[in-house]
């Protein structure tokens, strides 16, 4: 099996790996949680249908009325501020999932912006994300020095540390929630249990808190993205090499048609080609000894109007030294011919 099978199997079985363990970990830390809140939830409910004689049909009116009321907290979703913000989510390919179109002609054209917006986003973070990078290193260097931390190294982690204090402050978030929602925003994977610009009107009541989340999604987003690429190149070339190498080692076998005839010819190694410079001898040329490895043409006949055959023989290439033509044709005994396969 070849090496590249071999390593692409391997990043399978990794993978897989990689989700059981992943599966396993979160079913022990959630799993217990999750029963005891629906426990407490259960015994919410059915204490206020009882207390209240509420019909099952007029309960889930309640829900689907609380569950539909929460995206107007924050105000109107879908005039240009909500609209500006829901329109950079589907760029950045986050999907929170905080509010989504319900109209037939809102869902055809989510589908046909997000085609268009999803690639050029792409290339405009894969753009701008180097001078980004720059940029934060400088501005986050300085803030370390002006704080007189210990270490003025600037790292992306410094920066959703940053964010996740202006979320904190904003959101009435733990400092922890908000570093989550950072990483989780930065990350494009936009789970939805926190998303910003959701509560007491901000969408129209704080343009400046607006504009500074969505500075955050661009900028923050062009900053990672160019990190992960690093990441991407660098195995995508270590992949490169390896097949270079691999190939060298095999060798190229390719075959040739021939009026109809494939014959398969082979590419010299350098076993061969040394033995072939035992054979005939090598040339000097300023100091230094080389195998011209021209020297022995490959016999095709006349087909392709090659003059140098006789007898099915190779002759060696007008490109070779005089001398190593005049030693050639004295050595072309047969068992020192390398006859074509015609």
């Amino acid at each position: 099996m070849k090496r590249q099978n071999v390593r692409t199997l391997s990043l399978v079985v990794c993978t897989f790996t990689y989700l059981l363990i992943g599966a396993a970990v979160f079913d022990a830390l959630e799993s217990d949680t999750e029963s005891k809140r629906w426990e407490v939830l259960s015994a919410m409910k059915n204490g206020l249908v009882r207390k209240y004689n509420i019909t099952p049909e007029d309960y889930h009116m309640i829900e689907i009325v609380i569950i539909e009321n929460k995206p107007h907290k924050a105000g109107p979703q879908w005039k240009f501020a909500g609209a500006f913000y829901f329109a950079t989510v589907v760029l950045a390919m986050i999907g929170y999932g905080h509010s989504t179109p319900v109209t037939v002609g809102g869902k055809a054209f989510c589908m046909a912006y997000a085609m268009v917006g999803i690639p050029l986003g792409l290339v405009m973070f894969q753009s701008i994300g180097e001078r980004l990078n720059k940029f934060a290193s400088v501005v986050i260097r300085r803030a370390k020095c002006y704080l007189r931390c210990e270490t003025t190294e600037a790292t992306e982690m410094n920066l959703i540390r940053l964010w996740a204090a202006v979320f904190s402050r904003y959101e009435g978030w733990s400092y922890f929630d908000s570093f989550y929602y950072c990483f989780v925003t930065l990350t494009t994977i936009g789970f939805g249990d926190y998303v910003a610009l959701q509560n007491d009107q901000a969408l129209t009541s704080k343009p400046g808190y607006v504009a500074l989340s969505l500075v955050f999604i661009l900028f923050g987003l062009a900053v990672v993205a160019a990190s992960i690429n690093l990441l991407v190149l660098r195995f995508m070339t270590m992949q490169a090499e390896e097949n270079a190498r691999d190939e060298d080692k095999e060798g190229s076998r390719t075959m040739l048609p021939i009026d109809g005839h494939p014959i398969a010819s082979r590419q010299r190694s350098h076993d061969d080609q040394a033995s072939a410079g035992s054979r005939y001898g090598t040339y000097d040329t300023g100091g230094y000894a080389h195998m011209h490895r021209t020297a022995y043409a490959v016999c095709s006949c006349d087909c392709l109007g090659n003059k140098q055959c006789e007898g099915g023989a190779l002759l060696p290439s007008e490109r070779a030294p005089r001398a190593l033509r005049r030693r050639a044709s004295l050595a072309m005994a047969p068992d020192l011919v390398e006859r074509a396969s015609v």
